[in-house]
């Protein structure tokens, strides 16, 4: 099929150069990347590439599928699943690149590029899916799949398959898939805006600090940082705060003016919800009609019945009964860390009741007083660096990897670093790039994405190129990067998304890494476990000044601080995942005030009013797309996963222990194209996860 496409690329590459299309003519996005390792050529793509080249792969995408509904031969495995789960190759590459790109490097541009493709993307991707010629071949194969000799990874990819069609109304009456094209089209640019409008809000703010007196109680790191950040913009002498997690979290911890908390606090849970052009209160609402009108097409009753129909979670019903077993305690826990810190206000004689801008503050009083915990002690044992050996040493003894710089591999921004992975025999395994620091092009949060996906060509492996991206503190007053424990944490889980990429093995691309949302987090979050351990941490925790590991009596602290703070974070976390499930298993009128209905589920719940939702409907990112939408409960639910597979390992007395660490590479990370879900997890463990393990290590259960 490949050689059908470089065939057809060809062609089209010649007659656009006849024509002179500036466009299509060395447009580096078309031809082979002649790079090492076939890594995207950063360094030759320009803006101007990617319209002409998603138009291109696009069409080329469409004579493919054309190849396949036209073949005279009857369906069959290899001429219809095989040729078409190939098809559409030059369009994902391209697609890769553009995402990539927009989401850590974007620009108003690319921007106003996406609001030119997205309707088109949708278009085509509606025009595949409800093609009723394509459907017919695809459906006669499924339903011959039992008696054609199918291995069953053929049987899983043609069950999937026939399953995406289905759910994309491909057996809808030809007007309710023309309503389907028109819901999917509008929602798709909705989702674009909703993520543009919530960039430009972080980027806007800016909190600026003239005297010396607005610094009182800021570490020299944070007032450093600050003061670097302000000169970058433009204002020498001074220091800004911003919306980006490394400034704001820390000046809430530790700034002792009470009315600058407040006002950067209300500036961060206020995006896209200020009344002013990146307003994305009637978008949203928009939205969430739109994908009811659409589940209910489906034949579903909301668009969470939809989502989790696919999922471990089978239901909505069981989703809302897993989250308030674990509301209750947090809840509990979280009253109790209320109380403790009322309780410092009223000792030092604050006149005041403790409220969401407070809570960070004196959270850090409280986390002192109990285990003497100073970041300023903590932090210079976390530097980037040796956060990343970390990662590097995990991975090698569990699994045997290894990690050589490669400068040589283009990348599309000066902080960003390629390295060559290679697997325990050697092997070249694929290429790692890592993204740390945030910028005004990248958007908030942390992720994994890949610019190739591992696939196989003909016998031979496609090895992927994965990055992650973060944004994490940046270096200060010449001292290296220094992380905070959720900046490590959170290094560790992206760094385990990158080895379930690495290590999917399937031979179709529908079936090479596909799970269970609900699952996907468990490959990520176990990998945090290790991140405290104190066999690991004596390992890559080194201060940067003397190369010293970090003390026993440090570790021991840190050790009895684990639980601290547990019932604010997981309260927190636990208020977006409902907020999340009740927007999707809504009925709604003609009109949705969105603040209303946040308050009243958050009401419902019986949430702290010192606590906010770690997400606020206006800039929850997760739901704007399709990915986590009705499904951010998944970070708990594989919580539970991740918990008690994590205790396999502290059960055997061997952190590193081999049998089980190749036990999870096989079933776990790249036996996707196998198993899935609990079948999985079955196979690892050899049972189903109790959540007990999830409970105690979360400190709300003894």
């Amino acid at each position: 099929m490949k050689n059908i496409l470089l065939l057809i690329l060809s062609v089209a590459l010649l007659a656009a150069g006849s024509c002179q299309d500036p466009g299509l003519t060395d447009n580096p996005l078309l031809a082979e990347f002649n790079t090492p390792f076939n890594a995207p050529p950063f360094d030759k793509i320009d803006d101007e590439h990617f319209l002409p080249a998603v138009k291109e792969a696009i069409r080329v995408h469409k004579l493919e599928i054309e190849e396949i509904v036209n073949n005279p031969e009857p369906p069959t495995f290899e001429n219809t699943i095989v040729v078409y789960d190939n098809a559409g190759e030059l369009l994902s590459r391209v697609n890769a690149v553009f995402g990539g790109l927009r989401g850590a490097e974007t620009n108003p541009r690319l921007q106003e590029i996406a609001r030119e493709t997205t309707p088109m993307l949708s278009a085509h991707s509606n025009e595949i899916s409800m093609n009723p010629d394509l459907f017919e071949r695809i459906q006669h194969v499924y339903e011959q799949r039992n008696n054609i000799g199918l291995n069953p990874e053929q049987l899983k990819v043609v069950e999937m398959y026939y399953r995406d069609f289905e759910r994309n109304g491909a057996a809808l009456a030809e007007e309710s898939q023309d309503e389907l094209r028109r819901l999917r089209e509008r929602m798709s640019m909705i989702s674009l805006e909703l993520s543009d409008n919530r960039l430009a809000e972080t980027n806007d703010f800016q909190m600026i600090l003239e005297n010396e007196e607005d610094l009182a109680g800021l570490p020299q790191s944070v007032i450093s940082a600050a003061a670097e950040a302000a000169e970058r913009e433009g204002h020498e002498g001074k220091w800004m705060i911003t919306l980006h997690k490394p400034s704001w979290i820390p000046f809430l911890q530790y700034s002792e003016r009470r009315d600058l908390r407040e006002k950067i606090y209300t500036a961060w849970f206020m995006q896209g919800n200020n009344n002013n052009e990146n307003d994305n209160k009637d978008l949203f609402a928009e939205l969430m009609q739109l994908r009811l009108e659409m589940a209910k097409l489906l034949g579903f009753n909301n668009y969470a019945e939809y989502f989790t129909d696919i999922q471990m979670a089978q239901n909505p019903q069981n989703v809302y009964d897993f989250l308030y077993q674990v509301w209750e305690p947090a809840l509990n826990r979280a009253n109790r860390e209320r109380d403790q810190m009322q309780a410092i206000i009223d000792r030092e004689g604050g006149d005041f009741k403790l409220e969401s801008w407070d809570w960070w503050f004196y959270a850090e009083k409280l986390r002192q007083e109990l285990y003497e915990l100073d970041d300023e002690e903590v932090n210079p044992y976390f530097t980037i660096e040796n956060v990343k050996k970390g990662n590097f040493l995990l991975a090698n003894k569990l699994f045997g990897l290894t990690f050589e710089p490669r400068p040589e591999v283009p990348v599309y921004h000066e902080e960003v670093e390629a390295y060559e992975v290679f697997d325990r025999d050697g092997s070249h395994l694929g290429i790692l790039y890592i993204d740390p620091h945030p910028r005004p092009g990248k958007r908030g949060g942390a992720w994994c994405g890949t610019y190739r996906t591992g696939s196989w060509d003909n016998g031979e492996r496609i090895s992927p190129i994965v990055t992650i991206v973060m944004n994490f503190s940046r270096p200060t007053g010449g001292k290296p990067a220094m992380l905070s424990w959720d900046e490590t944490t959170t290094y560790f889980h992206e760094f385990g998304h990158a080895l379930h990429n690495f290590f999917a093995k399937g031979q179709y691309r529908r079936t090479s890494r596909s799970v269970p949302r609900d699952f996907v987090e468990l490959p990520s979050q176990i990998l945090e476990n290790w991140a405290g351990e104190p066999e690991l941490l004596k390992l890559y925790a080194l201060h940067y000044e003397t190369g010293e590991p970090i003390p026993e009596e440090l570790i021991s602290r840190l050790r009895k601080a684990e639980h601290f703070n547990q019932g604010f974070m997981n309260v927190e976390y636990l208020a977006s995942a409902f907020l999340d499930m009740d927007w999707h298993t809504a009925e709604y009128g003609e009109t949705i005030d969105v603040n209303s209905f946040e308050q009243e589920s958050m009401k419902r719940i019986g949430m702290p009013d010192e606590i906010i939702p770690r997400w606020r409907t206006t800039y929850f990112g997760h739901i704007f797309g399709t990915g986590y939408a009705a499904g951010y409960y998944v970070y708990r639910w594989a919580g539970v996963l991740d918990a008690d597979a994590f205790m396999a390992f502290k059960e055997s007395g061997d952190l590193f222990n081999q049998d089980l660490a190749e036990r999870f590479r096989k079933y776990i990370l790249a036996g996707n194209n196998l198993w899935e879900g609990m079948e999985a997890y079955v196979k690892f463990r050899g049972h189903e996860p109790s959540i007990e393990p999830f409970l105690i290590q979360k400190g709300l259960m003894e």
